[in-house]
């Protein structure tokens, strides 16, 4: 278990001196914080935002255009 730690401890310390090593990492929460965004922005299912958003917009299009 200390052999395990002591691994630990050195890469720990090893990724905090190393710009690239904090660049990489940087990188990965930015990914996920895209892939969050686009799931909100999607949905899960067929009611996220923006299949509402195209569904309003397109039935005011066909309301717009039905003849009066």
């Amino acid at each position: 278990m200390l052999k395990l730690y002591v691994i630990a401890s050195d890469l720990r310390a090893s990724l905090l001196s190393d710009k690239r090593g904090v660049v990489s990492f940087e990188y990965v929460i930015v990914a996920a914080c895209i892939v969050a965004a686009v799931g909100v922005a999607f949905g899960t299912g067929t009611g996220g935002a923006i299949a509402t958003a195209l569904s309003g917009a397109i039935a005011k299009i066909a309301l717009a255009l039905s003849p009066a």
